[in-house]
């Protein structure tokens, strides 16, 4: 082998050794880096739920209803509890009209423990809204409050409230945007839109907030499905609702909107007006309220609407908002299915033309 290949050798063994090491070395040193980048990923995504928390908790406060019940001779004290949101600068809070149903007293209890006692500005049982007012004497922090018409379902949200009193103040629960729009019949008879979720809500949770990761307000909690056998099915009244009734609240002190002077007490589909032989398919069961517009021009209970303005009506939903579209003065005009009251009695068909009030 002559001295020419010889050294040739030696400068690609070299070079070998060198490449080979300089490959070791990067590998060595990009395999943490992977590892640190993974670790931050990983805390990042479960850091965003105590983001949420750390950043809505200050807005959400305690609500103490105290009121008294018996009479004169016998009179007792009671309280009850639920959850606020602060809205504003000025100290308006949002809650549950069920929160703050005939109170004598409200009691607030802000984020850093201090309480004060708030004023009733005014609520509406039709949405199960109600805003009350506490005096401002050093800053609060207002929730910001997001687009519900942008939830889907599968979103992860996140609930923050007072369930079962203020012993458990600001507590977070997390779950995702179960269903949408689904519908819902208080005991009053008002049909609400709501939004569906699994996250927990519970007695006390009630006007506390519904919220999106980005901190954002889209729901009010409302109320949740107790029965045996049913769990994670918790509702909540969006966001795009509540800052319409809010703000007409605050202006006017009331919502004002058409009224027709009825309770909803249910609905008729097709199987069952077939099964009963009516003669409508669809309809929606009412029942007047006392000195309203439709116990006036005649409206008895269990009557079946089945068309309003000429138009069908299927749910309780529909007539609602079908009446919500009118101004207070505006006339409409029910067909109206009457089930006899006896044996002796036909089932009769009426129309009815009622002149809404405000409310």
């Amino acid at each position: 082998m002559d001295r020419k290949t010889v050294r040739g050798l030696k400068f690609f063994l070299i070079f070998f050794c060198f490449g080979l090491g300089l490959v070791l070395l990067v590998t060595s040193l990009s395999s943490p880096n992977r590892l640190v980048i993974q670790k931050n990923q990983e805390q990042s995504v479960a850091g965003s739920v105590s983001d949420v928390a750390r950043q809505v908790s200050p807005s959400i406060v305690g609500i103490s209803n105290l009121r008294s019940t018996g009479d004169m001779f016998n009179r007792s004290k009671s309280e009850a509890t639920g959850s606020g949101v602060i809205y504003d600068h000025l100290g308006h809070i949002i809650t549950n009209y069920h929160v703050v149903r005939n109170a004598d007293h409200l009691i607030v209890t802000l984020a850093d423990g201090n309480t004060k006692e708030a004023s009733l500005v005014g609520s509406d049982p039709r949405t199960d809204l109600a805003v009350i007012k506490i005096a401002v004497e050093k800053k609060v922090t207002p929730a910001r409050l997001g687009n519900s018409d942008r939830l889907a379902v599968g979103q992860q949200v996140v609930a923050i409230g007072n369930p079962l009193g203020l012993r458990f103040a600001r507590s977070v629960t997390s779950g995702i945007v179960s269903g949408l729009n689904r519908v819902i019949t208080t005991e009053e008879g008002f049909v609400l839109r709501l939004i569906q979720t699994d996250a927990a809500i519970n007695p006390g949770n009630s006007g506390g907030a519904l919220v999106n990761l980005n901190g954002e307000v889209i729901g009010i909690n409302t109320i949740k499905i107790a029965m045996p056998g049913f769990e994670g099915m918790g509702f909540s009244i969006p966001s795009s609702q509540v800052k319409t009734i809010a703000a007409e609240i605050i202006k006017n002190g009331r919502v004002i909107r058409p009224l027709l002077g009825i309770k909803i007490l249910g609905e008729i589909n097709l199987q069952e007006a077939r099964y009963y032989k009516l003669p409508v398919t669809n309809g929606v069961i009412i029942e007047p309220l006392k000195g309203g517009p439709a116990i006036k021009a005649g409206i008895k209970p269990n009557d079946i609407v089945s068309k309003i303005n000429g138009k069908p009506v299927k749910t309780g939903l529909e007539l609602q908002e079908k009446i919500f579209a009118c101004r207070a003065g505006d006339k409409v005009t029910l067909d109206i299915t009457r089930l006899p009251a006896d044996k002796n009695s036909r089932i009769e068909n009426l129309r009815c033309q009622i002149e809404l009030v405000n409310s």
